[in-house]
């Protein structure tokens, strides 16, 4: 199974580059995290944060590959403990298809792109800055991996 991540934002701080690379390069080749960079919109005031998040939108759904399993991050979406999302990711797996994982620009994502995920999910009840939610997130599907495969990672 692969999982791509669809992150709104290029450029990040080297940190965020160095700590996602670290989850990323842990995880098995039979279970890929591949980030994909999408362009964000230029917020020079002159379009409303509705407009900016429908040309966004537009991007993320051209990159969503073909028969995967979509997942957008949400403040309203579902929270897991570690050992929950250890278990989603196994079905996913069983599924055998890839996924989806999808980070939306600083005005969050558009209701075309909620409307077309399969779940929504929520890393957090905190807003976190969206360059971090790349390493948490890179972080928890590492330690998701690692429960399923009975590794020591995860200590709780």
């Amino acid at each position: 199974m692969k999982i791509h991540l669809l992150a709104v934002g290029t450029k990040m701080p080297a940190w965020v580059s160095t700590a996602f690379e670290e989850y990323q390069k842990r995880l098995p080749d039979h279970f890929a995290l591949m980030l994909h960079e999408l362009p964000m919109e230029r917020r020079d005031g002159r379009s409303s944060a509705q407009k900016l998040m429908e040309k966004e939108g537009e991007l993320i759904l051209k990159a969503i590959p073909k028969r995967a399993y979509v997942i957008a991050l949400d403040e309203r979406g579902r929270e897991m403990t570690s050992v929950e999302l250890s278990h989603k990711v196994e079905k996913l797996q069983s599924q055998g298809t890839d996924a989806v994982i999808i980070i939306g620009g600083p005005d969050g994502l558009a209701p075309v792109v909620k409307a077309q995920a399969h779940e929504l999910w929520s890393l957090s009840k905190l807003t976190l800055p969206h360059p971090l939610v790349r390493v948490v997130l890179a972080e928890t599907l590492y330690r998701a991996w690692s429960i399923s495969a009975g590794l020591p990672y995860h200590r709780a």
